[in-house]
């Protein structure tokens, strides 16, 4: 007879059929013993009986399984896994298949520990955090940041994504490549969010000079009214009527830093993986990243109705940099960089000391605007690319500002005095009888007579 190997639960199942066989227990209590019904202890037994002990192991023992891994999959595992670009063992099996049918997470990290390699990412410990509950609709909270990284090119230069992330449902609703961190990336991210899903009710950031002032700069108009001017990120959201919540921590939007762990991963990996070296590949590569990413993670909102409203008709004049400018003596307008001429009014008129409104739009246009006529003069865009960017700093308007104030007027608001740092050196004051403190000014006047005279000339 051939050696078999069993283990204890064949070898129990073996004792009770011998022991049923020999009649020291019925097949009732063989059954209730093994916890089979009594019609399989039955078939069991006969099997053991026609073909001997080794039908007590199961007929599948040694057989390669039917749902084993198929040996082309694997060979493309392992070259995946072996390859100069690292990939994580989730993203491997996304990259194989459009479900976990085709090869697992789990199995993709079984062939890793059987090659003996390293994950990509080392495992921390989690770190205990409040969870901030999702909003219920689409639309109601958007999420925007930027994270600078070497996305399309490893030994190239660090380029800037910037997007938005969706806080009910963790879909990407927008990405774009930026050589850095800027205003014109912001607002080519806000008309694309805009012009594909609409106008969302807030926006969560961090406290980037672009996106709030963080100057303690303040112009007499600022003071008057109480409060500082917005940026001009903060005037687009204004007149979109869309809030912003300023964040105080990175985990205080932890969304969409987790989403940046991911497109670091992920959108790196697969843009250096396919060949998309290149800002015009990478750029078009995006919308099937996005429209991949979002039918795999994102979630179902609590509320179906979406909060997202129309976009408006006059979204490209919404989405500009303005300017407050005084029409010059030649009937010309200019900001840092650019001027504008512009053309007679009603009956030839000058426009001469008129105070108007200057737009400069994303896309490079200038456009004049008038309190009462409305558009009076229109520039193109310049020739060659162009970058839309804030031509009037906080701090250049205050000094502007103060240089023309009366004499003695603070212009910034009142705060209590610093004390001196210990050891610092007082300020020198001259003593008393220091030429400076000598009178210079008119001399009294002298009493009327000639002894008066005498006496006012004698001193």
């Amino acid at each position: 007879m051939d050696l078999i190997v069993m283990g204890k639960r064949d070898a129990r199942r073996l004792g009770l059929v011998k022991a049923a066989e020999l009649g020291k227990v019925t097949n009732r209590e063989a059954a209730q013993g093994l916890g089979l019904s009594v019609r399989q202890f039955q078939r069991l037994r006969r099997r053991v009986r026609e073909r001997g002990e080794p039908a007590i192991v199961h007929g599948n023992r040694g057989r390669p399984s039917a749902q084993r891994l198929a040996p082309e999959v694997r060979a493309q595992v392992e070259t995946l896994l072996t390859g100069t670009i690292k990939l994580n063992d989730h993203h491997i099996a996304d990259l194989l298949g459009p479900d976990e049918r085709t090869v697992s997470p789990a199995t993709v990290r079984r062939i890793r520990l059987e090659l003996k390699l390293t994950p990509k990412r080392r495992r921390r410990p989690p770190r205990h955090h409040r969870r901030r509950e999702r909003k219920s609709r689409r639309g109601e909270l958007v999420l925007i940041d930027g994270s600078p990284a070497r996305w399309f090119d490893a030994a190239g230069t660090p380029w800037s994504l910037i997007g938005a992330i969706d806080d009910a449902t963790s879909e990407i609703l927008g990405l774009t490549f930026r050589p850095t961190e800027d205003l014109h990336g912001y607002i080519t991210l806000l008309h694309g969010l805009i012009t594909t899903h609409g106008v969302p009710v807030g926006c969560y950031g961090d406290r980037s000079g672009i996106l709030v002032r963080n100057d303690a700069h303040w112009t007499l108009e600022e003071e008057l009214q109480g409060k500082q001017d917005p940026t001009q990120f903060g005037r687009i959201l204004n007149e979109l009527a869309v809030g912003f919540i300023p964040a105080r921590s990175p985990q205080a939007k932890g969304r969409i830093e987790r989403l940046w762990g991911t497109l670091q991963d992920r959108l790196a990996a697969e843009l250096q993986l396919f060949g998309h070296t290149t800002l015009a590949a990478a750029t078009a590569y995006l919308p099937r990243f996005m429209a991949t990413h979002n039918r795999r993670h994102a979630l179902a909102p609590a509320d179906v109705t979406s909060a997202f409203r129309p976009a408006p008709r006059d979204l490209d004049h919404i989405l500009s940099c303005v300017y407050s400018r005084v029409i010059a003596r030649d009937n010309t307008i200019s900001i840092p960089g650019r001027w504008a001429q512009i053309p007679p009014g009603p009956r030839q008129r000058s426009w001469h000391k008129a105070r108007v409104e200057v737009r400069e739009l994303l896309d490079g246009r200038l456009r004049v605007l008038h309190p009462r006529h409305g558009l009076i003069a229109e520039q193109p865009p310049p020739a060659g690319s162009f970058t839309l960017e804030s031509r009037q700093a906080p701090r250049a308007k205050r000094a502007r500002a103060q240089k023309g104030s009366p004499q003695g007027y603070d212009r910034t608001p009142s705060r209590p005095a610093t004390p001196p740092a210990r050891g610092a050196v007082p300020a020198w004051r001259p003593p008393e009888a220091h030429p400076w403190k000598r009178w210079t000014g008119p001399l009294p006047r002298p009493p009327r007579g000639r002894a008066g005279v005498t006496e006012s000339l004698t001193r």
